[in-house]
């Protein structure tokens, strides 16, 4: 079905009822599946069995390949860059096997140490002559950064320190994406892009994962102080890394713009559980004026679709993100405050797509019977889907302990809704 899947994708994001129900699963790096899952899936559906490749180290997301994604039915494919969060080229694959016993294959150049508690250390571009850049538990599933942040000295602080990876983009980078989104558009799906450079105080990659060195404001506590007590220097840069997306979009648009159908802008979480980290009159200050002027250049100049990620208790901000010009809120965190799916559907369903929200991840999926995945699947759907705006995917990455019944009963309900 994946000749259809484009022109689902396209009713979809427009507002206008698909002739089915529009699936992702791996598009990003918030709709993804852990690399255990990934495995258990290929069994499912008497795939060749090999290692799955971690194309997303840091959370430990899995490749879901063309034979898999047929498998599944999947209607969107995802272009990343050619290095992952670690600044290491997603090349040279090699096998080796995780803590929890998986053999999986990693990129040629990922090498790590362990530490006197047998806990994984993973190392910025490979470079173990430097501080370790994440950890991952040796009782874990997925990498957690590791805090490199130096004493701040706010009469020295430079904006500067916090564009160090906010660079033009290379000619070899432009005919990367060129050959990338050209073989994906291929496929009859929609095509979403990652192209890196638009992710305004995104609390993942505020670290600097890929820094030998990372200078400025790279600590999650100390970023979230900044935003609040350095707010003039944090719009600062704010400023400079979205002058630096535009000029780098202008040009990944002239090599492969044609390919793309949406582009991943930001994974800046702004929700909690109950409330949100900013007020929404903080929120306009800080990130509107540069959310929307790069809304703004894509709709001008483009076809593309814009998506924003931002888990928790988001309602109050929605209207805000609609008028900063997004296309698709991701995901619909279904079991925080005032996240009603057919509340946001009613007030916002016109002026913006839910993508994700299908099961509750945190509750039903990890925790209840197949029946319960069932009929959440098929509740959330009815709902979201009504008049398009909609694709499916649950509420984040599926977790590598979800019950393995619980994702085929995800998949039977989604196989009866289409």
């Amino acid at each position: 079905m994946a000749g259809s899947s484009r022109n689902n994708f396209i009713n979809t994001v427009n507002h206008r009822q698909p002739e089915r129900l529009v699936v992702d699963f791996g598009s990003t790096a918030v709709t993804g599946i852990h690399v255990r899952i990934v495995e258990k899936l290929r069994e499912y559906y008497g795939l060749e069995r090999r290692p799955v490749k971690v194309t997303e180290p840091y959370q430990m997301l899995g490749e879901i390949d063309e034979e898999l994604m047929s498998s599944m039915d999947i209607d969107v494919t995802g272009l990343y860059g050619e290095k992952n969060m670690f600044g290491i080229k997603n090349t040279g694959w090699k096998t080796d096997k995780t803590p929890w016993g998986q053999e999986v294959m990693y990129p040629g150049d990922f090498n790590y140490t362990r530490n006197s508690n047998g806990d994984m250390l993973i190392y910025p571009e490979d470079d173990t002559s430097v501080q370790p850049c994440a950890m991952m538990p040796k009782t874990g599933y997925f990498f957690d950064a590791v805090d490199r942040q130096k004493p701040v000295d706010d009469s020295k602080l430079s904006v500067d320190d916090n564009l160090e990876e906010f660079t033009p983009v290379s000619d070899h980078d432009l005919e990367y994406w060129r050959t990338a989104a050209e073989a994906a558009s291929e496929s009859g799906r929609a095509v979403i892009a990652s192209l890196g450079g638009t992710a305004l105080g995104d609390i993942a990659l505020v670290p600097g994962l890929n820094l030998r060195d990372p200078k400025g404001i790279r600590g999650v506590e100390e970023w979230y102080v900044s935003t609040l007590i350095r707010e003039d220097f944090v719009k600062e840069i704010f400023d400079r890394q979205t002058d630096i997306a535009i000029e780098n979009l202008k040009k990944i648009n002239a090599a492969a713009g044609k390919h793309i159908d949406a582009v991943f802008i930001c994974g800046t979480d702004f929700g909690t559980q109950n409330s949100t980290f900013c007020s929404p009159e903080t929120y306009e200050r800080v990130w509107h004026p540069y959310y929307k002027k790069v809304n703004d250049w894509i709709h001008l100049n483009t076809g593309w679709k814009t998506f924003k990620h931002s888990c928790g208790a988001v309602e109050s901000l929605m209207k805000l993100f609609i008028r900063s010009g997004f296309d698709i809120i991701n995901p619909v965190q279904i079991n925080a405050s005032d996240m009603d799916t057919q509340e946001l559907k009613r007030k916002y369903g016109k002026d913006i797509v839910f993508w994700g929200g299908g099961v509750d991840t945190q509750g039903v999926f990890a925790f209840g019977a197949p029946q319960q995945v069932r009929e959440q699947v098929k509740r959330q759907c009815s709902i979201l889907n009504e008049n398009g705006g909609f694709v499916f995917n649950t509420v984040h990455n599926i977790q590598a302990n979800v019950p393995f019944e619980n994702v085929i009963a995800m998949i039977e309900a989604l196989k009866e809704l289409r």
